[in-house]
C-alpha cells in the first residue's frame, strides 16, 4: 500500500477523475490500480496562483514498491490499553455528557467497565425542544440550555471536528471513525476542516446513546451532582440534587466550562484549582458571499462556504483572534443562567444561512481579573465572576435580548437603529444597543485595533455594517483543576478532564482528553465484578 500526495482538481471538477490523475502520476495503467481512497482533502487558495483542491490518497497498486513519487502507507489502528489489576468495587461514574464524558464513557463501556453517566441537563430531544422554546418565546430552562444537556455546548454549534492537539496515539482519528460508525459522513475522515452541523450531531447523539446502553453503560439525565463523599482522603461516593448517593471509587469530572456552581462545590471540597487565561469578545457577522469572494476569488460559488482564521497582537501585547468561525451560520443566545446573555455560533450541515459569523475575541489574563472588586470568593474562581458580571451587563443592554450593533456605530460610540446591506441571522430575540463599555477598556482598545488589522488582511472585514453581537464569553474555561501525571487530582479517585477542567478546547480535543482519561482508568483498575 502506498501514499500519493499532491493530486489536484480544479474547483467543481469531479472526484471521479482522481484515479486517472493517480495513474498518470505513477505511470501505470488503470488495471494496475487495485484500490484508492482519500486520506486528506483541502483547498489551496493561496494568493498568486489558481485555486485548487488538493488530495493525498492511499492506493493499492500492482508492483507498488517500484513507483517513484509514492511512499509506503500503513493505516494506524487505535488500541485500548490492557486492564489493570487494582480492584474496582463499583462502576466508574462520569459527570457530564459532553464530548469528553461521552467518549470516556464509550471507551470504558466498550472495555466492560459499565460506567454510570450523570448529566444535569436533558437528552438531546428534550433539550432541543426547550432551547427552541427559549429562542422563540424567551422562556428559559437552565437544564435545557445551549450549555447543559446531552452532547454538551458543542451540540448547538458548527460541530467542528478538527484540533491543533498533537495526536501520536491516534485518538483523534478513532474519534472520527466512531462518528462515522454512528452516522456521520465519511468526508470527516479526510477533510482538512471537517464539521458536522447541529442537525447531524442531533442524530449521532441519539445513536451514540443507544449503543452506549447496549454496551452496558447507564445514563441518567436530569441528574445533578452536588456533593462528593470523601473518606480517608479518597472518594467513596457522589450525591445528587435529586437525593441519590452513588458509591464509586473513580469519578471523571467532565463538567464543561459553564458548571459554575459545581466549580464552587469542588473548591469547597478541597480540589486544587488555579486561574487560567481565556478570551472574550463579540460575534461578528458578514455576508457569506463576501468571505467566499475574498478567500476563493474566481472560484467563489464552486466550493463550499469559505472560512477564515485571523490573529493579531496589539501594540500593548494583547492577542486578538477569530474563534469558532461558522460559515453559513447563525448567532445564538447561549445563556445558561437567568438574567444573563452569552452568544455562540451555530451552523446546520448545509451551512446555508447566507451569513458568516465568527467570535472576534481578546485575550483575558488573570491580571484582568483584578477588575472584580470587591470579590469575596476564592481567587481561582475570579474569572467566572468576571464572565458573570459582563454577561449580566449584556442582558441589561439588550433588555433580555441579544444586544447588537453595527461596527461603524461601535467605532462612533452610538447606538445602532437598523441593519445595513444585510441582516443578522440569529436564534433568539435581538435588539439594537451600544456595546461600547461592555468589554473592559483595555479589551475594547484591543478589539478595535484587531478589527482594523483584519480589514487589511481581508478587505471589507471591518465594513461599517458588519454586525456585532455580545457577549462571547464562554470560549474556554477560566479555571483549571490541577491533576498529576496519572490525570488524577486530590482527593484520590477523581479525574478532572476536558474543557471545563482546563485541558481541552473544542469537540475533538475534549473527546481526546476523555479517551485519555478512560485509558488511564483502564490501565489502573480491573473491570468491576458483575453484581450478584
Amino acid at each position: 500500500m502506498i501514499k500519493v500526495d499532491n493530486i489536484t482538481l480544479t474547483p467543481g471538477e469531479s472526484e471521479k477523475h482522481l484515479p486517472d490523475k493517480v495513474c498518470r502520476k505513477l505511470h501505470i495503467r488503470q488495471d494496475q490500480l487495485l484500490s484508492l481512497w482519500i486520506l486528506r482533502r483541502s483547498v489551496d487558495a493561496r494568493k498568486g496562483r489558481p485555486v485548487r483542491v488538493l488530495y493525498s490518497l492511499a492506493c493499492e497498486v500492482k508492483g507498488e514498491s517500484r513507483h517513484k513519487g509514492a511512499v509506503p502507507y500503513r493505516p494506524f489502528v487505535y488500541r485500548a490499553p490492557e486492564s489493570g489489576t487494582k480492584e474496582l468495587s463499583h462502576p466508574p461514574v462520569i459527570v457530564g455528557a459532553g464530548p469528553c464524558g461521552l467518549f470516556a464513557a464509550w471507551l470504558l463501556a466498550k472495555q466492560g467497565y459499565r460506567p454510570i453517566l450523570l448529566e444535569r441537563g436533558k437528552c438531546v430531544e428534550e433539550r432541543q425542544k426547550a432551547l427552541t422554546a427559549f429562542w422563540e418565546t424567551g422562556v428559559f430552562d437552565p437544564y435545557g440550555s445551549a450549555s447543559f444537556g446531552e452532547g454538551g455546548a458543542g451540540t448547538f454549534s458548527d460541530g467542528k471536528l478538527y484540533t491543533s492537539v498533537k495526536d501520536p496515539s491516534g485518538r483523534g482519528r478513532e474519534i472520527l471513525r466512531i462518528f462515522v460508525s454512528l452516522g456521520a459522513p465519511e468526508e470527516i475522515l479526510y477533510d482538512s476542516a471537517p464539521h458536522l452541523g447541529t442537525d447531524v450531531l442531533f442524530r449521532i447523539l441519539q445513536e451514540m446513546r443507544k449503543q452506549l446502553l447496549a454496551m452496558g453503560a447507564e445514563i441518567r439525565f436530569s441528574t445533578h451532582m452536588t456533593e462528593l463523599v470523601i473518606r480517608n482522603k479518597r472518594l467513596s461516593a457522589v450525591k445528587t440534587k435529586e437525593g441519590a448517593e452513588i458509591p464509586c471509587e473513580v469519578l471523571v469530572l467532565s463538567i464543561g466550562h459553564s458548571a459554575r456552581d459545581t466549580f464552587v462545590m469542588l473548591k469547597e471540597a478541597g480540589l486544587p484549582m488555579e486561574q487560567k487565561p481565556f478570551a472574550m469578545g463579540f460575534r461578528v457577522e458578514h455576508p457569506q458571499a463576501l468571505i467566499d469572494q475574498i478567500q476563493y476569488r474566481e472560484a467563489a460559488g464552486l466550493l463550499p462556504p469559505a472560512s477564515y482564521h485571523l490573529s493579531h497582537t496589539t501594540k500593548a501585547g494583547r492577542g486578538v483572534y477569530s474563534f469558532c468561525m461558522c460559515p453559513g451560520g447563525y448567532v445564538i443566545n447561549a445563556a445558561s443562567e437567568e438574567q444573563s446573555i452569552t452568544v455562540n455560533g451555530m451552523s446546520y450541515s448545509g451551512r446555508g444561512s447566507q451569513t458568516a459569523n465568527s467570535a472576534i475575541i481578546v485575550q483575558v489574563s488573570p491580571t484582568d481579573y483584578d477588575a472584580e472588586k470587591p470579590y469575596k470568593g476564592h481567587p481561582a474562581l475570579k474569572g467566572i465572576s468576571l464572565q458573570r458580571r459582563l454577561e449580566h451587563k449584556a442582558w441589561e443592554l439588550g433588555n433580555d435580548a441579544i444586544p447588537q450593533q453595527l461596527f461603524g456605530d461601535y467605532k462612533q460610540n452610538k447606538e445602532s437603529t437598523a441593519y445595513g446591506a444585510f441582516s443578522s441571522r440569529h436564534k433568539g430575540a435581538a435588539a439594537f444597543s451600544n456595546l461600547r463599555g461592555l468589554l473592559l477598556p483595555e479589551m475594547e482598545d484591543a478589539f478595535l485595533e484587531g478589527m482594523a488589522d483584519f480589514g487589511k488582511k481581508l478587505p471589507g472585514f471591518d465594513r461599517a455594517d458588519a454586525v456585532l453581537s455580545g457577549i462571547e464569553a464562554r470560549t474556554s474555561s477560566p479555571v483549571r483543576i490541577l491533576r498529576n501525571e496519572r490525570l488524577e487530582t486530590e482527593p484520590a479517585g477523581i479525574y478532572p478532564a476536558g474543557e471545563g477542567a482546563g485541558y481541552a478546547g473544542g469537540i475533538v480535543s475534549a473527546a481526546m482528553d476523555g479517551m485519555r482519561t478512560a485509558e488511564e482508568i483502564i490501565r489502573t483498575y480491573e473491570r468491576p465484578k458483575e453484581n450478584d
